[in-house]
């Protein structure tokens, strides 16, 4: 499990923590967040939505809620790491196209293009690493797409909607996931800690949270 807790729906940076067996492993990361804050996004578990907005595409939000991670990507041919891996290459782009029957999903480069996409290989290193979340699998129009953890471009640069963060941090948690264990991101604010407590209640003492 992979949490991120930001003070406040505007923040634009935020506290990491990964857990294994509700033991906390690698110490606590700080990560930037998007550039507008976080918006409640649509991931596996549904959280109680409660003042702050829905995510949207292009609203430069990150997303609220709990996500699967399913893959690594990185600019490395190969990989040894314990999960699924993606090459990106030039070839590859992520469509963020509502239109697109292709939106939120990584492809090839088609011969229709789409309208609008990013590619998956850039020029400023941010997607040297990354791992994809789980957000808005069934691609509900409008609500969000290509949302990953990747390489921040700067210690407190906020993204268009992701969570960054060093290389180095990074690649500690890339080596330490494992698809086996169907690791999890969930990312919130302080005000769903508690909600998340209920679900997950022996997270309060590696939290240092009192009853």
């Amino acid at each position: 499990m992979v949490l991120v807790i930001a003070d406040e729906y505007n923040s634009t940076k935020a506290e990491l923590f990964c857990f294994e067996q509700n033991r906390q492993v690698l110490g606590h990361i700080e990560v930037n967040l998007g550039q507008n804050g976080l918006g409640f996004g649509i991931g596996d578990v549904a959280l109680m939505q409660k003042s702050a907005p829905l995510k949207q595409e292009g609203d430069k939000k990150a997303p609220i809620g709990i996500f699967t991670l399913d893959f690594l990507f990185g600019y490395e041919a190969n990989s040894l790491l314990k999960m699924p891996y993606l090459h990106a290459t030039k070839e590859l782009i992520c469509v963020d196209d509502t239109e697109s029957k292709f939106y939120n999903q990584i492809i090839k480069k088609p011969y229709d293009m789409p309208k609008s996409f990013e590619e998956m290989r850039r020029n400023d290193g941010q997607y040297e690493l990354g791992i994809t979340v789980g957000h808005n699998k069934e691609q509900f129009y409008k609500r969000g797409s290509c949302i990953f953890i990747h390489v921040q471009i700067g210690e407190n640069a906020p993204t268009a909607g992701c969570t960054s963060m060093r290389l180095e941090d990074l690649q500690k948690i890339a080596s330490w996931l494992d698809i086996s264990k169907k690791p999890i991101l969930i990312q919130i604010t302080k005000a769903q800690k508690e909600e998340v407590l209920k679900l997950y209640p022996k997270l309060r003492a590696p939290l240092k949270i009192e009853e």
